[in-house]
């Protein structure tokens, strides 16, 4: 059964810092790209940041670039998400996402929020 837990999420100041990381377990998580999506209060979830399965290739959503850093850890079936200079707009639920044969799956996420 795959399985994904999301943790590291709280309430930080505007500019603040914050790191994601997911646990996942029930398939082989070296092969298989991860990535992480959001879901703002009132709108639907959004794609943030997508990572292959070595973890030298990665890409970003447009609002994220420059401030937001992916990465894996295959040895410990673990994803990352560093998250920098954070707004006020990056309020969200974030989940970990992977497709597993021809299926999502998304941990219950962890929420996350910038306010002062």
């Amino acid at each position: 059964e795959v399985q994904l837990v999301e943790s590291g999420g709280g309430l930080v100041q505007p500019g603040g810092s914050l790191r994601l990381s997911c646990a996942a377990s029930g398939f082989t998580f070296s092969s298989y790209a991860m990535s992480w999506v959001r879901q703002a209060p009132g709108k639907g979830r959004e794609w943030v940041s997508a990572i292959n399965t070595g973890g030298y290739s990665t890409r970003y959503a447009d609002s994220v670039k420059g401030r937001f850093t992916i990465s894996r850890d295959n040895a410990r079936a673990m994803e990352f998400l560093q998250m920098n200079s954070l707004k006020p707009d990056d309020t969200a639920v974030y989940f970990c996402h992977v497709r597993n044969r021809g299926r999502d799956f998304w941990g219950r996420g962890t929420q996350v929020t910038v306010s002062s």
